[in-house]
């Protein structure tokens, strides 16, 4: 990444914290990969019941490795039925997800097929993680719904190699398709519970 865009996104990670907070969410900001990993264990603690839903991001910065290797209880879904492995999301200490995009002022949008996702994020487990790369941040709303659509779904759609329009175009098409993956849409703008939601912001790319 260039230098000059690593200056710029860390003076723009503050606003983003800043934006964080006033919705009772709490930002924090990791300049590589290996701070946001040792972020990422301080908030979730060891012994704790860590869960995730599909997050591209928390491979990227070596988090399921590091849970699985640790004292860590880490709910493998690949192990478990579709079920069974969202009841104990549910319940776990810890929810693990990235977002499709995020606003400079702290807003998080994400977009989610089986729902799985979306649900843990807005009730269930005791603390949810955000895991975001500095290449998610939009200017405003309408700019983060479009990378959602536009940049993250396509990119999903060619990732698990299914049918849908914007894998063979490149955008989006308002589908309705069999296969979408844009069954539910969560917009986060606030939580009312404090201490629930953190969001790590990487200088880097990361994810879709």
């Amino acid at each position: 990444m260039n230098e000059n865009v690593r200056k710029r996104n860390a003076v723009l990670a503050q606003t983003v914290i800043k934006g964080l907070e006033s919705r009772n969410m709490t930002g924090y900001y990791a300049e590589n990969k290996e701070e946001a990993l040792k972020q990422a264990l301080d908030i979730i603690g060891e012994g704790s019941t860590v869960a995730m839903g599909g997050c591209q991001s928390a491979n990227e910065i070596g988090l399921i490795q590091a849970l699985n290797e640790g004292n860590y209880h880490y709910i493998d879904r690949a192990k478990m039925e579709p079920r069974e492995s969202l009841l104990a999301a549910y319940d776990a200490d810890v929810f693990l997800s990235s977002a499709n995009a995020m606003t400079n002022d702290g807003i998080i949008v994400n977009i989610d097929g089986n729902s799985n996702r979306v649900s843990c994020i807005a009730q269930g487990p005791h603390k949810v993680i955000f895991i975001v790369g500095m290449n998610k941040v939009c200017s405003d709303l309408d700019e983060a719904m479009k990378r959602a659509r536009n940049v993250a779904a396509p990119s999903n759609a060619q990732r698990f190699d299914i049918k849908t329009p914007c894998r063979l175009t490149g955008k989006c098409a308002d589908c309705k398709s069999p296969d979408t993956i844009c069954c539910q849409f969560l917009i986060t703008r606030y939580s009312h519970h404090a201490d629930r939601i953190h969001v790590i912001l990487v200088n880097d790319v990361l994810g879709y």
